[in-house]
């Protein structure tokens, strides 16, 4: 598994399953930066699946920027294991965000986002 960034999804796209993992802010917060893993290695047994897989995936980030939980947990626990368990870390950060959010919800104007230290908040 290869973790790549912005455009640079472009040129893999069509060779490799990839999926997107976190938008981040750059230091000029209007600038963003999305980091997508290209998937390399799919185990047998998840071929016939693999587009559904990609799609649950697809929705699951879509679902998290509309802060919609629900499906976003039942998606995690669906997702948790797959592509040979390399992206289970990033499945278990994203569980333990949104857990943080449905306790204390980013409010209505949060994008999904990630603002890192040094930057400004987005």
């Amino acid at each position: 598994m290869q973790i790549i960034f912005g455009d640079a999804v472009n040129f893999v796209r069509e060779r490799f399953t990839v999926l997107e993992l976190d938008t981040f802010a750059t230091d000029n917060a209007a600038l963003t930066v999305t980091a997508w893993c290209v998937v390399d290695e799919i185990p047998l047994q998840e071929l016939p699946i693999t587009e559904n897989l990609v799609g649950l995936h697809h929705d699951l980030m879509t679902q998290y920027r509309k802060q919609n939980w629900t499906f976003c947990v039942n998606a995690i626990e669906q997702l948790r294991g797959r592509w040979n368990g390399h992206i289970d870390s990033f499945y278990a950060d994203l569980e333990q965000r949104i857990r943080n959010f449905i306790s204390f919800p980013p409010g209505p104007d949060w994008n999904g986002v990630r603002a890192e230290p040094g930057t400004a908040k987005v």
